[in-house]
C-alpha cells in the first residue's frame, strides 16, 4: 500500500522543510501486491488473487464509499473486480464504470461481469444474451468485458445457442473469456464438448465455496472442474460474513433464539470460528484473512471473490493473500469445518 507523509508549509526562502525523524517514510509507486499474480484460466489474464466483488455497491454502499473501496483495492495491488448486470440492477456496473473512467485506470483492470439474471433482459436466450452485454458494456463506460459468466441459475433455452451467441460476441471483441456460474458437471461436460467443435471454451468457474460450505463442490462437479483445469472462482468465501467474525459480534447482543436462526451458527460452526480465532491470534491476522489463505491453500482455487462495504474490509481481506497455512493449521481447520 502507498504510505505518504505529511508535508509542511514552505517557507518564502523557497526551502525545502526537512522531515521530522519518526515521520512516515513516503514510500510511493504501486501497490505491495502488483506483483503477486496467478493465470485466471488456461491463457487467462494475470490477477490478483483476491477479486473484488461490487454486490454491496448501489446497495448499502453509495458511489462515495464504494470508489474509496476500490481505490483501497488498487492501492494494495488488486487488479481484478467482479460485479453482475443484477447486482442492484446494474448501479453496482454503473459505480465501477465511473470510478474506472474518472481514475482513468480501465486499461489495468481485469472485468468480470455475470448475466442471466438483469430484470430487464433475463435468461441466456440468444437475443438476451446480446442484450445484456451491450447493456453491461454501457454502464460499466468501456468497450469489451474481460470474463463474462454465464449464470447457470438463469433460465437456459439451449446450452449450445448460448455459446453460438457467446462465439459471436467474442468475435465482435465485445467479450475476451468466458466464465461459468451454477452449472452442474454435465453442462460443464457438455460446454467442452460444444468448445471441440469450434465454440468457445469456457475457462473459469464460480462456485459458492468456503471451509462450511463445500458440498457444493464435492463430487462430481469438482472431478470435471479439476479435469477441464477451471480456474476457481469461489463466491461466499466469507458465508456472508460469518467467518469473519462479524456475525458473532451482532447476536452477542440479540436472543437466544435469533442467534440459533442465523444461517451457519451451528456447532460446527462455532467449532470452525474457534479455530480461526486461534489462527489468527498466532498469525496476527484477522479471521477473514485466514478464511481466505485456506481457499488460496486449495489446488483448484485460483482466486475467491470478495465483497467489502467499508475500507477496512479491504486492508483485512488482502492480509489473506500473504498468509500460508501450515500442513498443522490446515488440519485444525480441516477437524473443526467436518
Amino acid at each position: 500500500m502507498k504510505i505518504f507523509g505529511s508535508g509542511s508549509a514552505g517557507s518564502s526562502l523557497s526551502v525545502a522543510p526537512i522531515a521530522h525523524p519518526s515521520a512516515p517514510i513516503p514510500v510511493q509507486g504501486p501497490g505491495v501486491g502488483t506483483d503477486v499474480r496467478v493465470p485466471l484460466g488456461d491463457d487467462g489474464p494475470a490477477v490478483f488473487p483476491l477479486i473484488l466483488g461490487g454486490a454491496e455497491f448501489g446497495w448499502i454502499v453509495d458511489i462515495d464509499t464504494a470508489h474509496s473501496i476500490l481505490d483501497a483495492y488498487l492501492d494494495a495491488g488488486g487488479n481484478a473486480i467482479h460485479t453482475a448486470d443484477s447486482f442492484t440492477a446494474g448501479r453496482s456496473e454503473h459505480i465501477i464504470g465511473q470510478w474506472m473512467h474518472s481514475r482513468a485506470v480501465r486499461d489495468d483492470i481485469v472485468v468480470s461481469v455475470r448475466v442471466g439474471h438483469h430484470p430487464d433482459h433475463p435468461g441466456l436466450g440468444p437475443v438476451n444474451l446480446v442484450r445484456s452485454v451491450e447493456a453491461s458494456l454501457n454502464r460499466l463506460r468501456t468497450d469489451h468485458i474481460d470474463l463474462l459468466y454465464l449464470d447457470g441459475t438463469a433460465e437456459l433455452p439451449s446450452l449450445e445457442e448460448a455459446l453460438a451467441t457467446a462465439a459471436w460476441l467474442v468475435e465482435t471483441g465485445k467479450v475476451r473469456r468466458l466464465g461459468a456460474f451454477g452449472f452442474r458437471a454435465e453442462q460443464l461436460v457438455e460446454a467442452r464438448i460444444l468448445a471441440a467443435a469450434g465454440y468457445p471454451h469456457i475457462t473459469v468457474l464460480d462456485v459458492p465455496y468456503n471451509v462450511l460450505r463445500r458440498r457444493d463442490l464435492d463430487g462430481d462437479l469438482r472431478l470435471v472442474a479439476g479435469a477441464q483445469g477451471l480456474a476457481l472462482t469461489p463466491s461466499h468465501p466469507l458465508e456472508h460474513g460469518f467467518l469473519a467474525g462479524g456475525v458473532r459480534r451482532r447476536v452477542r447482543a440479540t436472543s437466544v433464539r435469533s442467534t440459533q436462526l442465523i444461517a451457519g451458527l451451528t456447532k460446527r460452526g462455532a467449532r470452525t470460528l474457534r479455530a480461526l480465532d486461534a489462527i489468527g491470534a498466532e498469525l496476527g491476522v484477522p479471521n477473514a484473512a485466514v478464511a481466505v489463505a485456506w481457499l488460496l491453500s486449495q489446488r483448484i482455487v485460483a482466486a475467491p471473490i470478495v465483497n467489502a462495504y467499508a475500507v477496512a474490509h479491504v486492508t483485512e481481506l488482502v492480509q489473506g493473500v500473504g498468509v500460508r497455512l501450515t500442513r498443522g493449521q490446515l488440519a485444525d481447520i480441516g477437524r473443526a469445518s467436518e
